[in-house]
C-alpha cells in the first residue's frame, strides 16, 4: 500500500511542472543564498557550515547573533572577519519546523518551505545549496537559480551515474525508466555545479555527476572539525553530547568514536563485535566508547540492548545529527567503509578499521572506485578478539600511508575551505 501511495505521489508532481516552469521567469537576487539539506529534513553537513559561515560574517546578521559570536571570539576562538560574505543573506529553507524554530531562536533566518516567505525567497534566491538535490530547499520553485551540490562524503563506493547497482540511474527495461520517471525529474541534473574536496578526485565526481562544472575546494564541514572561522550552533541533543564527552575527557579518559556504515551484513558485524568484553576493557584502560549507527540501520534497538547497564560504552540514538561534533571531539574512530574516515585524516589522528565482513560486504554491496587496503591508512580488525586486544593495547598504527592517502582526498588548504567556497561562487554568479 506504502508503495502505492508513494507512486501516485510522485505522479502527482508532475501537475507541479507548469510551477517550476513559470519559476524561470522571476528575477532572481544575486545577494540571497539559500540552503537546505536531506531532503528538507536535516540541519546537517556542508550546507549547515556554509550556511552559519556566511551568516555569521554577514552585514545581515541580526544582533543576537552577533552578541553570540563576539562572546564566543573573546574566548579566543580564530574567526575573521570576511568582507566577501558581507552583502550575502543567507537563508534557511526546510520541511522540519522544530529546525526552523532552533534557527530563528538563536538569531538566524530560516523559513518552513511551504510557508508565504519560504515560497517567496525560493523564487528570489540566486544560490542554492544542497547536499542531495535541490528539493532539499524547493525544486519547483528553483528555475534559473545557479545550483550548487555540496555532497555529503568523499565517495569510497560508486555512487551517483558511476553506481550500476542503482536503479533509478540504470534502469533494467524501458518499463523501469517510465516508472521512475517523476522520480528522476528533480535529480542532479548536468548544469549543477557538484563541489569536489580534492583535484585529484575531480574525474569521479565528473562522472559520478555527469557534469563538468566540478568546484575544486575542500567541505565546508571541515572548517567546523579542525577550525575556528565561525561559531557552530548546537541544539539541545548536540549541546548534551558535547557535555556528555566533555565529562568523560575531564576525568581523564580516551573517547573512541565507533562509525559503522549501513550494509546488508550488518548484523554479522554487531554479532562479531563483543560488546561486553570490551566494556571490561575500556574501563581498565580508562576509555569510553560512543557508537552512532547509521540512520537506517536496523539492528539499532538490539544493540541498545546488549549495551544495557554498561559503563563505558554509550548507544547513542541513530538519528541524532552529530557527527561533525563526534569527529572533533573523539581521540580515536573506528569505522570500515564509511566516509567519515576521509574527514578524520584532517585530525592526523588514529584510525581503526573494524571489517568482520570485509569479503560479504564486498560481494553484496556497491562497488568500490580503489582498492580497499590502498587508501584506509590504519589497523584493520577482521574479528571480535582482534578488536579488544587493539584497543587494550594501544595498537594505533602509525601508517606510513597517512600523509599520502590525506594528500590525495583532502584538498590542502589553511582550514577556511567556507572562505574559498563562498570566493568561488561569487566568481560564478558576476
Amino acid at each position: 500500500m506504502n508503495k502505492i501511495i508513494n507512486s501516485l505521489k510522485y505522479w502527482g508532481q508532475l501537475f507541479l511542472l507548469p510551477i517550476y516552469w513559470l519559476s524561470f521567469l522571476m528575477p532572481r537576487d544575486k545577494h540571497i543564498w539559500l540552503f537546505g539539506s536531506t531532503f528538507g529534513n536535516r540541519f546537517a553537513d556542508n550546507p549547515r557550515y556554509l550556511y552559519l559561515y556566511v551568516a555569521q560574517h554577514s552585514s545581515y546578521a541580526s544582533d543576537k547573533v552577533k552578541d553570540s559570536v563576539e562572546q564566543w571570539e573573546r574566548g579566543g576562538k580564530g574567526w575573521h572577519e570576511d568582507n566577501n560574505c558581507k552583502g550575502i543573506r543567507a537563508i534557511w529553507i526546510s520541511r522540519n519546523k522544530e529546525i526552523i524554530t532552533f534557527l530563528n531562536d538563536n538569531g538566524y533566518e530560516a523559513y518552513y518551505y511551504h510557508s508565504l516567505m519560504g515560497i517567496w525567497y525560493a523564487l528570489r534566491g540566486k544560490v542554492y545549496f544542497f547536499d542531495n538535490y535541490s528539493k532539499d530547499i524547493n525544486f519547483w520553485q528553483s528555475g534559473g537559480a545557479v545550483k550548487v551540490n555540496l555532497w555529503h562524503g568523499i565517495p569510497l563506493k560508486k555512487i551517483q551515474h558511476d553506481n550500476i547497482f542503482d536503479k533509478f540511474r540504470h534502469p533494467a527495461n524501458a518499463w523501469e525508466a517510465w516508472k521512475n520517471f517523476p522520480r528522476n525529474i528533480s535529480d542532479e541534473k548536468p548544469g549543477h555545479y557538484i563541489l569536489c574536496p580534492s583535484r585529484n578526485m575531480r574525474d569521479i565526481y565528473a562522472s559520478a555527476f555527469r557534469t563538468e562544472n566540478v568546484i575544486e575546494c575542500g567541505y565546508p564541514r571541515w572548517d567546523g572539525i579542525v577550525s575556528d572561522t565561525f561559531m557552530d550552533v548546537y541544539d539541545e541533543h548536540e549541546r548534551l553530547l558535547y557535555n556528555e564527552i566533555t565529562s568523560w575527557k575531564e576525568t581523564g579518559h580516551e573517547v573512541i568514536f565507533y562509525a559503522p556504515t549501513f550494509r546488508d551484513s550488518e548484523e554479522m558485524v554487531y554479532q562479531a563485535l563483543p560488546i561486553k568484553e570490551l566494556n571490561d576493557i575500556l574501563k581498565k584502560s580508562k576509555k569510553v566508547l560512543f557508537i552512532k549507527n547509521h540512520v537506517k540501520s536496523k539492528y539499532s534497538d538490539i544493540l541498545h540492548k546488549r549495551a544495557e547497564g554498561l559503563s563505558n560504552v554509550i548507544i547513542l540514538n541513530k538519528n541524532l545529527d552529530a557527527m561533525e561534533l563526534l569527529l572533533k571531539e573523539c581521540d580515536v574512530l573506528i569505522t570500515d567503509y564509511s566516509s567519515a574516515y576521509f574527514d578524520y585524516l584532517l585530525t592526523e589522528r588514529p584510525i581503526i578499521f573494524f571489517v568482520p565482513d570485509y569479503e560479504e560486504y564486498l560481494a553484496q554491496s556497491r562497488e568500490l572506485y580503489f582498492k580497499y587496503n590502498d587508501v584506509t591508512p590504519g589497523y584493520k580488525v577482521k574479528n571480535g578478539k582482534d578488536i579488544l586486544s587493539v584497543i587494550e593495547g594501544d595498537k594505533w598504527e602509525d601508517s606510513q600511508m597517512y600523509n599520502s592517502v590525506r594528500k590525495q582526498f583532502i584538498e590542502e588548504g589553511s582550514y577556511d575551505y567556507s572562505c574559498a567556497m563562498v570566493k568561488e561562487i561569487l566568481k560564478i554568479i558576476d
